[in-house]
């Protein structure tokens, strides 16, 4: 394979010794009851001096992460086969290594919220502005972010999601030029970015000004489940990163997964700004298209590779339109009874696309309605993330749980924003919409 990349390289070699194996892992790379895995299996190693240790920063993993640092552009660039969740457990402790606030963007991953329990953080939350179109969230405003560092001087950090799940992104260059007025590090939960580096290089986070992002490789680019980078745009942050990491990754990181990270950076660099560029033109049409069946797209600037269709729009149920999908042979990301959510990919072919746009074509049409997206106050915070998650609790049906405090988050999808966090009293309001948003039990502390 006749390409730069040093994990590749090196596994291939360790595979041509053909010594006996009396290390981990069980199989030995050629268990007959895994034989289905095929090649990968002989790719899945641990940790030994011809392959380097993740965390402890030598060998061919090491090299591999400063070819990815070089591409990316950054400070530095980290591996993680603990998918983004790592990623944002590690950010979390590097901006606030002995606890305290965070101004915080309401919409956030679940793997932020326990990352604070178990770094005992307090978030300070920033409700979004609903300017992204009917049934969505909407965008986190720099000017709220001002506010809220005004408030909390005190504040260690800010964090938000960038682009979101519907792939609505927020003001990230403004958000980081007022907290850079109060001396504080902007934290990315880019999940749903890890492409934008390759497709148009002012949109990653670490171009808009962020200290630190997490990009969920797998979600969007040619890398197996599980694999993400951690991006480093400020160096200060480089000598503690491993040590972050560490506390919280497993220490039998998955080399399948790391080499699907090594190979794709390599494939980014020879093929990738074509290809994407390719299937953001595939995703301009099928978006004209869209347009013209009825359906209505978010508002503002979005993710181009994300195709978010608010299907009610043109009087057709998002599941309805999925089902459609699925006879003609495509599977899709999400779909409820206002949205439908297809994630494109540069690894999609022409023929996947012709696909798609036929199937759209073919899509029904019916009578106008309204997406539901009712975002209500902000419930009284009563304990911290931390209290609430780690004290007894008991499970209620929704209706009984007004005026308990939550043990979880309940987070209806759409808009994909919490309704309620750990440690909030749950309002009269809040336990009717979770049970209209079919959530029917919720945790809460006893």
């Amino acid at each position: 394979m006749g390409i730069n990349a040093p994990l590749y390289e090196a596994l291939v070699r360790h595979r041509r010794t053909e010594r006996t194996s009396m290390h981990m892992p069980g199989h030995k790379g050629r268990a007959a009851c895994l034989a289905p895995l095929g090649e990968m299996l002989g790719f899945d190693v641990t940790e030994l001096p011809s392959t380097g240790s993740l965390f402890d920063a030598e060998g061919p993993t090491l090299l591999a992460e400063q070819a990815a640092t070089r591409a990316f552009g950054a400070a530095g660039t980290f591996f993680s086969a603990g998918g983004c969740t790592l990623c944002i457990q590690a950010m979390l402790r590097l901006a606030a290594p002995s606890g305290g606030k965070i101004i915080m963007g309401r919409t956030i991953h679940r793997s932020a919220i326990h990352a604070m329990a178990l770094l005992d953080l307090t978030p300070v939350w920033v409700w979004n502005r609903q300017d992204a179109g009917p049934g969505l969230a909407g965008r986190i405003s720099p000017q709220d972010v001002a506010a809220a560092l005004r408030e909390n001087p005190d504040a260690k950090a800010v964090y938000l999601t960038s682009p979101d799940y519907y792939g609505v992104m927020s003001d990230l260059r403004g958000v980081c030029e007022q907290a850079r007025q109060y001396g504080v590090p902007v934290l990315v939960d880019s999940a749903h970015g890890a492409h934008l580096r390759f497709l148009n290089r002012s949109l990653h986070p670490l171009a808009q000004g962020a200290a630190m992002c997490a990009d969920s490789a797998h979600k969007t680019l040619p890398v197996l489940t599980g694999g993400a980078f951690l991006q480093i745009g400020e160096p200060n942050y480089l000598p503690h990163v491993r040590g972050a990491m560490a506390l919280f990754g497993s220490t039998s990181p998955s080399f399948p997964i790391l080499l699907s990270l090594d190979l794709c950076r390599a494939w980014l660099e020879e093929e990738g700004a074509a290809a994407l560029a390719e299937t953001a033109r595939w995703a301009s049409r099928l978006n004209s298209l869209a347009k013209r069946r009825g359906f209505l797209l978010p508002e503002g600037m979005c993710d181009p590779l994300h195709l978010a269709w608010n299907t009610a729009h043109a009087g057709l149920s998002g599941k309805l339109a999925a089902q459609r999908l699925r006879e003609c042979g495509i599977e899709v990301e999400y779909a409820d009874e206002s949205f439908l959510l297809l994630l494109l990919s540069p690894i999609h072919t022409q023929e996947d696309m012709l696909r798609l746009q036929e199937a759209l074509e073919s899509l029904p049409e019916g009578a106008p309605f309204e997406p539901t997206c009712r975002i209500p106050a902000p419930p009284p915070i009563v304990m911290t993330p931390r209290q609430a998650l780690l004290a007894p609790q008991e499970r209620l049906p929704v209706q009984q749980a007004a005026g308990r405090i939550a043990g979880q988050t309940a987070c209806p999808c759409p808009p994909a924003i919490p309704v309620v966090m750990p440690g909030e009293r749950i309002t009269p309001e809040c336990a009717l919409l979770l049970e209209q948003s079919g959530i029917a039990e919720i945790q809460v502390v006893k």
